[in-house]
């Protein structure tokens, strides 16, 4: 079974594919959608919608995780990220994939068994449970990761109780 897990932002959003295999995980691809700086909102969720949709199409999902934010210091930020994440659940329905959300702490407590893990700390645990080495890949990319992963642990009922 083929999970996507996104990272959503406006101006960046990471994209992971795993396949489940029961008690295991095979990595299929990871991305980074970049937004270019300056073009018109409007513009950026186009670009958001067509690209998801294109992963979708090519990757065809069963499930999807998206990062759930749960604050935001500046509200210009986090109105930019509700929008994104309205657009990619949208496309996401739209083609038919089951969506789950989890807050960074879940997925953090899910992939790392720490909740308040750092951003490197997610990343190298990423890279082991995946066996794979994502030197200068952008976090996006290792979060979104770390999204599909919380998700097939979820689906796969060996977290369920802990995540919650």
């Amino acid at each position: 079974m083929i999970i996507l897990g996104i990272d959503p932002g406006l101006n960046k959003t990471g994209i992971g594919i795993l396949e489940n295999k029961g008690s295991k995980f095979d990595c299929i691809g990871y991305s980074v959608i970049k937004n270019k700086q300056g073009i018109k909102p409007v513009d950026k969720i186009k670009n958001l919608v067509n690209k998801v949709e294109a992963f979708i199409l090519k990757y065809k999902p069963v499930y999807a995780a998206v990062e759930d934010s749960f604050y935001s210091v500046n509200v210009k930020t986090a109105i930019g990220l509700g929008v994104a994440r309205g657009a990619i659940i949208a496309t996401l329905l739209s083609k038919g994939v089951s969506v789950h959300q989890f807050t960074a702490l879940q997925i953090k407590k899910a992939v790392v068994g720490y909740g308040k893990a750092d951003k490197n700390q997610v990343k190298k645990m990423v890279e082991i449970q995946l066996g794979i080495t994502l030197d200068g890949v952008l976090n996006d990319a290792s979060d979104a990761l770390a999204c599909a992963i919380c998700l097939g642990v979820f689906l796969n009922g060996r977290l369920h109780d802990k995540l919650y």
